[in-house]
């Protein structure tokens, strides 16, 4: 059965994901300061869960957020807290300042320029390079973003990451330092260097996004004091034309701990869970939608589909894919995902693989429905 945190989890991907796609209603204050949030319901029916066949699925409290937004001159700040049912946790909060118009410095939580500059995704569920910690990923760091005639370079370094190591009550994914499955992890994120250059060109009808990403930094042994390594590369491209979609990504990484229990595996938590993956893999990202204009607002359906494949020493690793369909629904100061999720090998959306990448137990795909419905104001 699906842990329960699963859910806290899947509250922040539905309103990261809607808060990117919804024009957010907020009370202007006199100093500038904006103040928006959400609130959000879920309903959940999983297939491998008996209780949840017995009882029709469930619905519960999802989640609750609060956003601050503001300028005075050259000078900004924002900010964004999350309240769950069972946990709490700042997703990001940041000061920036404009040195021109064509270039930003950003100091404090901020989003890790790697991937697709928005989402490699369009559902509640996220890309499976989240799962990786390599999308909507936050930490704590200084970053620098230029922006002119389509061109964007983003050059970032981030000390680590929100919380410490041992805590897993987090909104990004990131290496866990404690017990996951009866191994012992004491790795720590440090000293981490980013670097992402996307050109964007525009044409009647949409518009193409391509880019490449690199990402390095250093791992920490709390108990041995010894350093490890980290990298990742990627290369991606968002297109749209007449209400059409397609999101492509390849990446690869790896996480090169010192003094490791076993080296082809890693632990990783986000939002009060933690689970292991390969500590070395290719990560693939194939997603398609269209939008549609309503009375109402509009509706975007689309297909997110994600390969995780294992490159460790160890031959019985096995690949872990996930599949999303689904619908999202914007009407007024509303947002409701409507989402199909097949899952193989794969955390959070199988019943009996809780992991990215490692050994699989059984053969099969797991299948889930969620209905996630919020309020933003």
């Amino acid at each position: 059965m699906m842990k329960k945190t699963a859910k806290f989890m899947l509250s922040m991907v539905a309103t990261a994901v809607a808060m990117s796609s919804l024009p957010v209603m907020a009370e202007e204050q006199k100093d500038g300061i904006s103040i928006g949030g959400a609130v959000r319901v879920n309903y959940a029916y999983r297939h491998y869960d008996e209780s949840h066949k017995d009882k029709l699925g469930d619905l519960d409290f999802d989640m609750a957020a609060i956003k601050f937004n503001g300028k005075k001159g050259d000078w900004g700040l924002a900010a964004e807290y999350r309240f769950t049912a069972g946990s709490n946790y700042i997703k990001s909060g940041y000061g920036y300042y404009d040195i021109d118009p064509n270039w930003q410095l950003q100091f404090g939580i901020n989003k890790v320029p790697f991937g697709n500059p928005e989402f490699i995704s369009n559902s509640w569920w996220f890309g499976l390079p989240y799962y990786l910690g390599f999308e909507d990923n936050h930490d704590v760091g200084i970053k620098a973003s230029y922006d002119n005639n389509g061109w964007n370079t983003d050059i970032a370094f981030y000390k680590k990451p929100v919380y410490s190591a041992t805590e897993n009550k987090r909104y990004s994914a990131s290496l866990f330092s404690g017990e996951i499955n009866g191994t012992e992890y004491h790795n720590e994120e440090t000293n981490g260097v980013n670097f992402r250059q996307t050109y964007t060109s525009e044409y009647e009808g949409g518009s193409t996004t391509f880019g490449g990403s690199v990402q390095y930094g250093q791992i920490y042994n709390s108990e041995t004091g010894n350093m490890g390594d980290r990298y990742a590369v990627a290369l991606h491209l968002d297109s749209t034309y007449k209400g059409w979609n397609l999101q492509l990504q390849a990446m690869q990484y790896e996480y090169d701990a010192a003094d490791s229990a076993d080296d082809n595996k890693i632990g990783i938590a986000v939002v009060s869970w933690q689970y292991e993956i390969a500590s070395k893999g290719q990560a693939y990202s194939a997603n398609i939608a269209k939008t549609f204009a309503t009375d109402f607002g509009s509706v975007k359906c689309y297909n997110d589909f994600g390969l995780m494949t294992p490159d460790v020493a160890d031959d019985s690793y096995d690949n872990s894919m996930q599949n999303v369909t689904g619908c999202a629904i914007s009407a007024g100061a509303t947002y409701t995902m409507v989402d199909f999720i097949l899952g193989k090998n794969m955390t959070f959306s199988t019943a009996n693989n809780d992991h990215v990448g490692l050994p699989e137990i059984g053969d099969d795909w797991d299948k889930r429905i969620n209905i996630n419905f919020g309020y933003y104001f």
